[in-house]
Order: C-alpha cells, then sequence, then structure tokens
C-alpha cells in the first residue's frame, strides 16, 4: 500500500539528520514505499471550502550535506491528493500556528492528519498537563503579577516560562529571595499578553528531564535530557545532553493515566517531560527525541507510528 504523504515542517535545509525526528518519520514512509511531498504552513490554502497546498516532491537520504531532493511545485487539492499529513513544523504555538490547524482540520479525518489538528489546538502543551491532577508539580498559570508573586512566596524556588514557548526559551529560575519577578513579568508583557507558568522547582532536574515518547498512547521509550552543571534548561537545542534511561514505576504510572486519553484525541506521537516523577509537559506539536532512543538501542518509534498509520489507511 503506497500512501502520498505531505509533511508540514520547517525548511528542508535546516534538518540536521542525526538528531531530527521529523527526518526519521520522513526516511520510514519513504523506507516503506511511501511517497513524501514537503510544504510549509504558509503554503496551505483555503477556497470556496476546499483545501489547496503549494507543495513539492521530496527524496531525503541519509547524506550529511546532500540530505534532499525537492522537484518541482505543484498546486493540490489535498482532499484528492493526500492520505496522510504529518504536522511537524517547530512551534512558537502562535496564531500562526493556530490556523494551520483550522485549515487542516477541514480535510481530517478523509485525510489522516498527525496528530489531530483540532486536538493540537486544544491541548496547549503547558496547559494540558493540568487535565491530570496530581502529576504535576504545583504550578500557576497566570498574567496577573500580584498572583504570580504571591505563588513565589509560598513556594520559594520557582521555575518560570513563557506559556506557549519551546525549546526551553525563556525558562528561568527565581530562587525564594529573588527580586526580579516583577520586571520579568513586564518584560514578558512587552513581548505578548500571553499568561505565564509559574512551578515549584524541582531540585532532580539536575539528574535530567526524561524524554518519554508515546505512540497512539503506548510507550515507545525514554532519553534523559541531562543539563548543563548549574543550570536548570535541559531541552538539547540549548545544550541539555542525551543519555539512555530506564522508566520508573512512577512514570510507568504517568504514561498508564494519560495514555488513554492522547489516544481518544488522535494524539498519535507524543513526547512528556518527567522531572523527578513529576509530569512538566505534554508535547504534541512537534515533539522530539525518537532519533536518540534508537541510538541507545531503545524501540523505533517512527516505525511504531507508520504501523499505526497504515492500520488506520486500509
Amino acid at each position: 500500500m503506497m500512501l502520498n504523504v505531505a509533511v508540514q515542517m520547517d525548511p528542508v535545509q535546516t534538518v540536521n539528520i542525526e538528531a531530527d525526528t521529523t527526518f526519521m518519520l520522513a526516511m520510514e514512509a519513504q523506507r516503506r514505499g511511501h511517497r513524501l511531498w514537503h510544504h510549509g504552513p504558509e503554503n496551505l490554502a483555503l477556497e470556496d471550502g476546499e483545501l489547496f497546498v503549494r507543495a513539492r516532491p521530496l527524496e531525503f537520504r541519509a547524506v550529511k550535506g546532500d540530505h534532499y531532493t525537492l522537484g518541482e511545485a505543484e498546486t493540490l487539492k489535498v482532499a484528492d491528493h493526500f492520505d496522510v499529513v504529518l504536522m511537524r513544523q517547530d512551534p512558537p504555538f502562535d496564531m500562526a500556528y493556530v490556523t494551520a490547524t483550522y485549515l487542516l482540520e477541514t480535510v481530517h479525518p478523509k485525510v489522516l492528519v498527525v496528530n489531530d489538528p483540532a486536538e493540537v489546538r486544544n491541548a496547549p502543551e503547558k496547559l494540558f498537563v493540568t487535565a491530570f491532577p496530581g502529576l504535576q508539580p504545583p504550578t500557576v498559570i497566570s498574567g496577573d503579577p500580584d498572583i504570580l508573586a504571591d505563588f513565589h512566596q509560598r513556594h520559594g524556588d520557582v521555575v518560570l516560562k513563557p506559556l506557549h514557548g519551546a525549546a526551553g526559551a525563556g525558562v528561568m529560575r527565581l530562587k525564594a529571595d529573588d527580586r526580579n519577578l516583577e520586571s520579568l513579568v513586564e518584560t514578558f508583557g512587552a513581548i505578548n499578553r500571553d499568561p505565564l507558568v509559574m512551578q515549584a522547582f524541582i531540585p532532580a532536574v539536575s539528574e535530567g528531564d526524561k524524554r518519554i515518547i508515546l505512540v497512539d498512547g503506548e510507550v515507545a521509550g525514554a532519553i534523559n535530557r541531562i543539563p548543563p552543571k548549574g543550570h536548570v534548561r535541559s531541552n538539547l537545542r540549548v545544550g541539555g545532553t542525551a543519555a539512555p534511561v530506564e522508566l520508573s514505576q512512577r512514570d510507568l504510572e504517568i504514561c498508564a493515566t494519560i495514555g488513554p486519553e492522547l489516544r481518544r484525541r488522535g494524539l498519535m506521537f507524543v513526547g512528556i517531560d518527567v522531572i523527578g516523577g513529576y509530569l512538566t509537559e505534554i508535547n504534541v506539536t512537534s515533539p522530539t527525541g525518537a532519533q536518540q532512543l534508537k541510538q541507545f538501542g531503545g524501540a523505533d518509534s517512527a516505525a511504531l507510528l507508520w504501523d499505526v498509520i497504515e492500520a488506520k489507511r486500509r
């Protein structure tokens, strides 16, 4: 069974073939005989209720410096031409991102969009966690300086981060005696009107931040992301180091709690972040870590995902 697959992602020129999860997903699709097309969210167009896309045939190969070939662009009716759309552009989760989910929702599920665009929109990664009481550390989400200051006073050592940030951008630690909160709220407010997330600091972050990958609600495996010494951000893009890790009983309990809801929502490829037994984020937009998981001898989560996609397209 050959599928026409549109890969909605950032420019292919920027792909790091040794670490990029989208590259791994696309290579597995090619290995199975599926045909790939590339486009960005800006190439979508809704006309008279029909979704079109300006897309280019894509071939990936595992050759550093020569990893892709793009064909000539064509304007195609999405519902007629494609079987699957992989929505893999990186955040920020802004109105442009949200608009792309509205557009793709017009063809899903006739065209299988992974992840379900409506559920991506309804599950902001730092908000979705709050749907599972008891799994996350003490947390408040607000743009009110007094509410944030009260939480800081009650919990002392905290982490402050943008609600819709990604890859560790803007994450900072405020100790109990830190007096910079008011200025930081003003600074963030000058950038946008989004609320902020404040969480009690988890000392176990020095031991690592587990990225657990779930495919259709089932655990595929995990890697540990260890922050540089003296830092709180463990994201690989800001200097964190990947390492193999075993899942604890608490990790498995977290996955068992959220897995059925992920499956129900059509969130087929998800990466969750767990620090010291606390669930801190549920990443549904463009989760990463699949290549590192396989490199450490873990499951091939790309193959697991395509098994699920192919079963749904039969």
